[in-house]
């Protein structure tokens, strides 16, 4: 595994990262009839992760996953962990940030939040109100560092002159190789003031795992030339070696499937395959 600072942050996280959002039934049921279909399966996937050396976990009270987490690193030494979390956009007042971030420590069971994030920006709530809340977490000791998602550079840029004291640490997108539009701005702003980029759908929601999607002749090359096997370790391994700012968070929904996505670290791809595989997915 290759781990790397997170942002400005000083944590060196794993570069590669894992997701816990499942699906919209799986939040459903969690949240409103109690049923966790497969978290035992879920909880062993994270936990063959974290053997394997990746330390970075994301997760959102929305998704209903945080207890999940908590089980999945109950034996491990908390310090070594980069826990990433969001508050969602209808808990972004003064008291519900403070109040959202009380109960997904409970939900966590730690002390600390080491990435607090505002999961989607509010139209009813000015983002001052809402990053006040967040640097007094940070005062107090409850959260690390501040982060965002799904901010489009305007909002990005408006979160940023909100706060006081403290700087945005990262942000959340949707970026894949089939999906490139983030490139246009918001990467440039966040390689200029070293913004973490996590990217969520990094497999582009299934797309990038099926070999029938990708040209055979660079599949082939790719394979041949790393003794690889495994398309979703191609496009992890795109995003990883595109910028030392990012960190993809795969979803981590089977023991073999993070294992795959781990050994998307165990390589480099030099600047003639990246050119390759970007012109077989272009802008």
């Amino acid at each position: 595994m290759i781990y790397r600072e997170f942002g400005k942050t000083g944590f060196k996280c794993s570069v590669i990262g894992m997701g816990t959002y499942y699906d919209p039934l799986w939040i459903l049921g969690a949240k409103v009839f109690g049923l966790k279909k497969g978290e035992k399966e879920h909880v062993d996937a994270v936990k063959a992760g974290l053997d394997a050396g990746i330390n970075l976990i994301d997760t959102a009270e929305l998704y209903g996953t945080e207890k999940l987490v908590s089980q999945s690193i109950a034996e491990r030494k908390r310090d070594d962990l980069f826990i990433a979390t969001k508050v969602f956009f209808n808990h972004l007042k003064y008291d519900s940030v403070i109040k959202s971030c009380n109960r997904s420590l409970r939900n966590l069971g730690t002390s600390y939040i080491d990435l607090y994030q505002i999961h989607f920006p509010s139209k009813r709530v000015d983002i001052r109100e809402t990053m006040k809340a967040m640097e007094k977490l940070v005062d107090e000791g409850k959260i690390r560092h501040i982060g965002i998602s799904n901010f489009n550079l305007q909002k990005t840029k408006d979160a940023q002159s909100a706060m006081k004291k403290y700087e945005i640490a990262s942000t959340q997108m949707p970026y894949n190789l089939s999906r490139r539009d983030f490139e246009k701005n918001l990467l440039p702003y966040c390689r200029e003031n070293r913004i973490a980029v996590l990217p969520y759908y990094p497999l582009g929601h299934g797309k990038l795992i099926s070999q029938s999607n990708w040209p055979p002749e660079l599949l082939n090359h790719i394979f041949e030339k790393y003794g690889i096997k495994s398309t979703a370790q191609m496009a992890l391994n795109w995003l990883i070696t595109k910028s030392d700012l990012i960190f993809p968070i795969p979803r981590a929904s089977s023991r073999n499937h993070v294992l795959d996505n781990a050994a998307a670290a165990d390589w480099v791809m030099d600047e003639d395959d990246m050119r390759k595989l970007e012109s077989a997915f272009p802008l």
